[in-house]
Formats: C-alpha cells, sequence, structure tokens
C-alpha cells in the first residue's frame, strides 16, 4: 500500500467503532493513511496486533498504558514478548505515566513504565510514551537509564524547552488534534521551532479529534488536518510536511523493514 501520511498513534480496536470498524479503516486506506494501533493492555494488545495482521497499511504496538498498571503482572513481559513476534508488531506502546487520572497507583505506573521500557531494549523496538502532569517522573526515570530505547513523546503537549528534553533524549514528538485548537498559542509556537524531521503525527482517536471535526469520534483519516496546521505553521506545503513526516514515522518504526 502507499502511504501519503501515517497516523502514528490509534486505538481503533476499542468499542467506538464496533459498528463501522471496517469503514474506517477503509477510509484510511483510500486516503493513502497507515497508522498504528497502539495497545492499551493484554487483551487491546492482542486485538492490535490482529487488526494490523488482517489489513495492509495497519502496524501495531503492544503495552500497557498507564492507567492499566495496577493488573500489569509477572507475565504479561513474556505475554508482550510473545505479541511482539508478529511482524505487524512496530512498538512497545502505549506506556508512560498519568498522575492526572491516577487510575493506577503511582508506584505501580513507575514500575510498569520501567520494565516496558527494559522489553523495548531487549527487541529492539521504539516505545510511545504517554505524559500527563507527569513530566519530572517521567524524564527521571529515562535519564537515569543505561540505555534509552528510540521512541515518541505521544501526543506532545508542552512548550519548546520541554520538547527539547525530549528530542535530547533522541525521542520524536508526536503532534495531535490539540494543535489545531485556537488556544494552544504556546504549543504551536514551539512546533514553529521544533525541526520538521523529529517530528511525526497522530490522531490518538477516537479521542483529541482535531478541527473542523471536533466534538466527535476521531478516526485516522482525520490525521490529515494534523499535516494542514503543521504546514500553516511552519510556512511550508502540505506535500512537504506529509513526505517528511511519513520519512520520519518509517524511520521510527522500522516500517516495511526501512
Amino acid at each position: 500500500m502507499e502511504m501519503r501520511l501515517i497516523d502514528t498513534h490509534a486505538h481503533v480496536d476499542l468499542e467506538h467503532y464496533d459498528g463501522d470498524r471496517e469503514e474506517v479503516v477503509e477510509r484510511a486506506k483510500n486516503a493513502e493513511i497507515g497508522f498504528i494501533n497502539m495497545g492499551l493492555d493484554i487483551d487491546s494488545s492482542k486485538k492490535s496486533v490482529n487488526l494490523a495482521e488482517t489489513n495492509e497499511g495497519v502496524y501495531a504496538g503492544v503495552g500497557f498504558h498507564p492507567h492499566e498498571a495496577s493488573s500489569f503482572g509477572s507475565p504479561d513481559p513474556k505475554r508482550l514478548r510473545k505479541l511482539s513476534r508478529s511482524d505487524s508488531v512496530v512498538a512497545i506502546g502505549e506506556i508512560g505515566l498519568d498522575y492526572y487520572r491516577d487510575n493506577s497507583p503511582r508506584k505501580d505506573q513507575r514500575e510498569a513504565f520501567r520494565t516496558q521500557l527494559d522489553l523495548a531494549c531487549e527487541l529492539g523496538l521504539p516505545v510511545s510514551v504517554h505524559n500527563r502532569s507527569s513530566t519530572e517522573d517521567l524524564l527521571r526515570l529515562l535519564k537515569e537509564r543505561d540505555e534509552v530505547p528510540r521512541g515518541v513523546s505521544h501526543s506532545f503537549f508542552g512548550d519548546y524547552e520541554l520538547g527539547l528534553e525530549f528530542l535530547d533524549l533522541g525521542f520524536y514528538l508526536g503532534l495531535s488534534g490539540p494543535l489545531t485548537f485556537g488556544g494552544e498559542k504556546e504549543l504551536k509556537e514551539a512546533v514553529k521551532r521544533f525541526p520538521l524531521d523529529r517530528l511525526v503525527l497522530e490522531t490518538d482517536c477516537p479521542f483529541l479529534t482535531p478541527v473542523p471535526h471536533r466534538g466527535e469520534r476521531n478516526e485516522p483519516s482525520y490525521v490529515s488536518h494534523v499535516t494542514e496546521e503543521v504546514a500553516k505553521i511552519k510556512g511550508i506545503s502540505e506535500e512537504e510536511v506529509s513526505e517528511r513526516t511519513t520519512e520520519n514515522a518509517v524511520r521510527l518504526f522500522d516500517i516495511n523493514g526501512e
């Protein structure tokens, strides 16, 4: 499949798509948009792998979201390792910390995060890292490691200085729907300064729906609206943003063996 764009973070396995999942995947395919479906726990990771194995242009991430960290047990690294044997798996994700919701105890979140970072290094896979109200701990856990896996700061939402912290760790920055919101001046100013060769595009669908569909369910085909906003902010063509961010995603996630 020829891919004009890649949505590097989606959740099309969720129940939000139970009524029209095939149509959502087909719309992305018709728009020449590939996507990476990230797992949230073991069941979600299995569904992500199945979705990727049965649809051209779809890839999978396997992992435990910080909300699910309290259910992350000693057998799970082995289960994730087994799932990662599929050629469709290109990432360990979605992993990270979330101190905003605190749906799992913070100690459990940190332990699950460390273990999955270790797994990513073992398998040579990049990570998709969730960070909400947890920047200090998250950066500390990354910086204290002897080996930091390559990866992306998922749905980056911060200022230029925070972005540099992730770039200095070798990470890419994932840009999603909030970039299109009118009030995000600080984020827009930061994106203007970030190098294009370290940016990838995301939807985080069904969440974070970009303008002009804000308030609706998000889907991979809507990543084109993030492309438009990046082009507008940087004063370059949408074609250049599409080409460069797709190259970045292919390089980061080693898609198609490139």
